[in-house]
């Protein structure tokens, strides 16, 4: 199963460090960001990745075409240009990079690799999503629900600046973009989703995935 991660956003909030680099490759405990997600779903056996690539995309391409040299230490000959790696995770990971556009929105990011997702049903995150959650536990409840698009819910302590989901029993019935002033359950950023969703998604750059209609969205919350 393909596990999508929109890496193409421009990550105002961190300007500072992302004028210079795209905002899922600011280091936590030095690795990337984007590292760290890659691995929680690895952990779970998940490890084949689409990248929707935008601002500052080929940074991304590169840290993955030099990933062996970046991550470790190596002795190269440069007789015969051999390269020895020492020490170096061994990651079985697939990774597909797609450029979707420097100012284009999530919906057309994700319609855009429609012709990457090869299974009936994929999942979805951001490129700063960072979290313990059980993605297994996640992947069953979508499958329990025969549900179209599952979203995590987290109850925040403090008003939200991001993404909101507003629900009637374990049913969405509004998914708010980050709304100013508001307490109510955020969205956690992991998805689960059928293919049923590229048809309600259009490649013009406004299509925005988080607008969907009320009721699309089945919650599990955390």
């Amino acid at each position: 199963m393909k596990v999508v991660i929109l890496c193409g956003g421009r990550g105002t909030r961190l300007e500072k460090e992302t004028e210079w680099r795209p905002k899922p490759l600011v280091e936590i405990g030095g690795k990337p960001i984007l590292y760290h997600i890659m691995k929680i779903y690895a952990h779970y056996g998940f490890n084949e990745f689409v990248l929707c690539l935008g601002y500052k995309g080929d940074a991304i391409k590169n840290y993955f075409l030099n990933y062996m040299a970046i991550s470790s230490d190596f002795t190269i000959s440069l007789q015969n240009s051999k390269v020895t790696y020492h020490g170096t995770e061994r990651l079985d990971w697939d990774i597909t990079l797609v450029d979707t556009g420097e100012d284009v929105q999530t919906g057309s990011r994700i319609k855009q690799i429609e012709h990457y997702i090869t299974t009936d049903t994929f999942m979805l995150t951001y490129g700063d999503a960072v979290s313990d959650i059980d993605i297994c536990r996640l992947l069953q409840f979508h499958k329990d629900h025969k549900a179209i698009a599952t979203v995590t819910g987290v109850f925040p302590a403090y008003k939200s600046r991001f993404g909101e989901v507003y629900t009637e029993g374990e049913r969405v019935v509004k998914f708010a973009e980050k709304p100013v002033n508001s307490a109510h359950l955020t969205s956690g950023g992991f998805f689960i989703l059928n293919k049923e969703i590229f048809s309600r998604l259009s490649a013009d750059p406004g299509c925005v995935f988080e607008k969907m209609q009320p009721g699309f969205f089945e919650p599990l919350t955390n």
